[in-house]
């Protein structure tokens, strides 16, 4: 599929989708540290470079946006430009007879 944008018009684009520090991120941490839980953030030296480390539980965590996944939250809004219909028939795999 080609793209119908140009590569500065994708580029101003694909720059305000965040990979850190997102609302759902930062609410999270919020939580987190006003239970008494202190944490790392995006440590490289693990694998998949998680959002938030507790060390001292040995745990991690991954956070992923509402977006990506589209369950009906209160967050989640399906930008006006996206057709869903289109989105599906992407997503389905080629069969080939």
């Amino acid at each position: 599929m080609t793209d119908i944008m140009d590569k500065a018009s994708r580029s101003r684009l694909m720059s305000g989708i965040h990979s850190k520090n997102t609302k759902i991120e930062i609410l999270i941490r919020k939580a987190l540290f006003a239970r008494g839980f202190r944490y790392r953030l995006h440590v490289k030296d693990l694998p998949g470079k998680p959002d938030i480390v507790l060390p001292r539980y040995k745990a991690l965590i991954f956070i992923h946006g509402c977006f990506w996944h589209g369950h009906n939250c209160y967050i989640f809004r399906l930008p006006a430009s996206c057709n869903i219909n289109q989105l599906q028939l992407q997503d389905k795999p080629s069969l080939v007879h």
